[in-house]
């Protein structure tokens, strides 16, 4: 049997959009010769649609929207993700299923057993689980469905699984010839890498072929690498759709051997990639086209920008300059520049005066005090309030430029530098901010020389720089790794041979800023824990470690 692979990047709750796109899929397959088209988890509705679930227009509108789908189903059946009511006694009122559809029929559904409720995820908050994996026979083949989750709880790739159940045993005991899981599975950084090791060993394992169809696309803070697979019985990799991008794959069954994949991409160029349709896929899911931000000359406003460029094009790109009084040329010159490289509009607004203007109005009230970090501030949100104003008269969004590494720590400033609706590197600690303007500058400069070699400042004060105050990135994001990602003790971190009293600070700067986080842009999640959603913690709590 042919079948089609079709990752795709819905809209949720674009039930006519998103309709049309798997029909024209649908009928692309078709011509093809499938007789099957697989797509990813809830596709109709778009994944996740979070408290939509609670709305009840917003399920009849998918219902309708099935309907739809399902008179315009003939001459070929197609596999996809929906919503679907729970008709029990007790328990959640949805499932979260996978609908065989044939014929103008639905032949068969198929319950996501496992539901997540770690990170990201919150499933068990709206669905009710399946009660049991059984298989369907289709076109004489014994088809095993399962959704996302389902198939990531065998104990030989989880020595401490999450779930009681495992699905794929239980469809392999009944007896199955293909295995297909149906995701909206997230990317992050090594986990297409994870995903092929445990769908191998699951395939060996069981003895069985696997299809596995993902989900693209950027839905907020979420990114949806697709990269959907085809393994043989061996769980050898037999056929990989692209990353980050709208595929489709076709495959014969009785043909699953060899190799016929995209090329290998490091983890430099894949988040580059993660980065940029999360950029493009959150401006235009949102209604808008342009985006605006600030270029200081440093490294994470050049690597916004370029981010932004790619995702958008640079004719909907605007970079404005603030200089103050501790602007360096050097700092006009690289922003300047780098506006050229990329063929943006670039403006110049000058801030000292309205800088002088507010220390003047302050002046009685701050007179016989220091300057310290306040007057550092006062730029910033200066600079924030600027922008936004600009953002706001030129209907474009405004982007925030803060890296993970100042985020975790809190070198940044609240209304200032933090101000804006999305927020790219807030996941990107610094030092991979540095590889990405290596990776953007790996065919021509686009990114100045000197902003990549320059010490990193904020340019508030005099002589500043980020290291006065910081330890050095290449000891702070280490530390900061194992702490937020790994979730190790301070006593654990310091075993690896750090100072302990840096790392004592550095964990006592986490916790004193998670007030300003939640305060935060939106950011893009690439790593295993990234601030904002999915990440919780108290702000008012008094825990020592």
């Amino acid at each position: 049997m042919k079948i089609a692979l079709t990752q795709i990047n819905p809209v949720i709750g674009d039930f006519n959009g998103n309709i049309e796109k798997i029909i024209s899929r649908m009928q692309i397959a078709r011509n093809a010769g499938c007789e099957l088209v697989i797509f990813p988890e809830l596709v109709v509705s778009g994944y996740p649609p979070q408290d939509y679930l609670e709305h009840e227009a917003f399920l009849a509108q998918q219902e309708k929207a099935i309907d739809t789908l399902i008179e315009r189903t003939q001459g070929i059946a197609v596999l996809c993700g929906a919503i679907t009511r729970h008709t029990g006694s007790t328990g959640k009122p949805l499932h979260n299923s996978a609908l065989l559809i044939s014929q103008r029929n639905i032949i068969f559904r198929a319950h996501k057993r496992l539901l997540p409720t770690y990170d990201v995820f919150d499933e068990a908050r709206y669905f009710e689980p399946g009660k049991e994996s059984r298989p369907i026979v289709f076109k004489g083949i014994r088809l095993g469905i399962t959704i996302c989750e389902d198939i990531f709880n065998d104990e030989d790739s989880f020595p401490h699984p999450l779930y009681q159940a495992n699905p794929v045993a239980d469809l392999q005991q009944a007896g199955i010839d293909l295995l297909i899981n149906i995701a909206a599975s997230p990317f992050t950084i090594g986990k297409q890498e994870l995903r092929r090791t445990i769908f191998s060993q699951i395939c060996r394992k069981y003895h069985l072929p696997l299809i596995y169809v993902n989900q693209v696309g950027g839905q907020d803070s979420v990114l949806f690498d697709g990269a959907s697979m085809v393994l043989g019985d061996d769980g050898t990799l037999c056929h990989q759709a692209a990353s980050f991008k709208e595929d489709m794959v076709v495959i014969d069954t009785g043909q699953i051997q060899g190799a016929q994949l995209p090329a290998a991409q490091n983890e430099t160029e894949l988040v580059f990639q993660a980065l940029a349709m999360g950029c493009r896929d959150y401006i235009k899911k949102c209604g808008f086209s342009k985006v605006l931000l600030g270029l200081s000359g440093g490294i994470d406003s050049a690597l916004t920008c370029a981010i932004a460029c790619e995702a958008l094009g640079p004719e909907n790109v605007t970079g404005i300059a603030l200089p103050s009084p501790y602007t360096s040329s050097a700092s006009i010159e690289d922003a300047r520049g780098l506006a050229e490289n990329l063929g943006i509009r670039f403006e110049i607004v000058d801030i000292s005066s309205t800088f002088a203007s507010f220390r003047q109005t302050l002046s009685p009230l701050f007179a016989g005090l220091k300057e310290d970090v306040t007057e550092q501030n006062i730029q910033a949100r200066i600079r924030g309030t600027l922008l936004m104003a600009l953002a706001n008269k030129f209907n474009a969004l405004l982007l925030s430029t803060g890296n993970k590494s100042e985020m975790a720590v809190g070198y940044c400033t609240l209304y200032g530098d933090m101000a804006g609706a999305l927020s790219l590197l807030s996941d990107v600690p610094k030092q991979m901010v540095y590889a990405l303007a290596r990776y953007v500058n790996c065919q021509q400069e686009i990114i100045p020389a000197r902003t990549i070699s320059r010490a990193p400042s904020a340019e508030l004060a005099p002589d500043q720089k980020d290291q006065d105050d910081l330890p050095p990135y290449e000891v702070l994001d280490p530390i900061l790794t194992a702490y937020l990602e790994e979730h190790l003790s301070i006593t654990e971190i310091v075993s690896r041979g750090f100072d302990r009293n840096m790392v004592e600070d550095i964990v006592r700067r986490i916790k004193r800023n998670e007030y300003k986080r939640q305060q935060a842009a939106m950011g893009l999640k690439i790593t295993s824990k990234a601030f904002g959603f999915g990440r919780r913690y108290p702000i008012a709590q008094i825990f020592r470690e």
